[in-house]
């Protein structure tokens, strides 16, 4: 069982950063891909990131490839989602989520964290 708990959502101007993290316990968190998905009000969550367990290898959705960098610290079990230049499309809750697979797809990811509200406004 792995334990997830996201941090760092924040309303902000459009054009501002933010770095949201994502903290486990429960095991070790090497042994996990990590994702990072969003979910904006009447729409589907999405894809937003994704890392490998190591953190070599990482992978993002078209929309926020050039502003958005995830990465990780196995030895805080921590890991990050540094978002700059944000837009109000930006605005969803965004969940940070593991998996011992590989995909882009919510039900890839085995655990879950419960979000945290990013808002942008214009």
């Amino acid at each position: 069982q792995v334990q997830l708990v996201e941090s760092g959502g924040a309303l902000v101007q459009a054009g501002a950063s933010l770095r949201l993290s994502c903290a486990a316990s429960g095991r070790t968190l090497s042994n996990y891909v990590m994702g990072w998905f969003r979910q904006a009000p009447g729409k589907e969550r999405e894809f937003v990131a994704r890392i490998s367990e190591s953190g070599v290898l990482v992978y993002y959705a078209d929309f926020v490839k050039g502003r958005f960098t995830i990465s990780r610290d196995n030895s805080k079990i921590t890991v990050y989602l540094q978002m700059n230049r944000l837009n109000p499309e930006d605005t969803a809750v965004y969940y940070c989520a593991a998996t011992t697979a590989r995909g882009t797809r919510s039900s890839d990811y085995a655990y879950w964290g419960q979000g945290t509200q990013v808002t942008v406004s214009s």
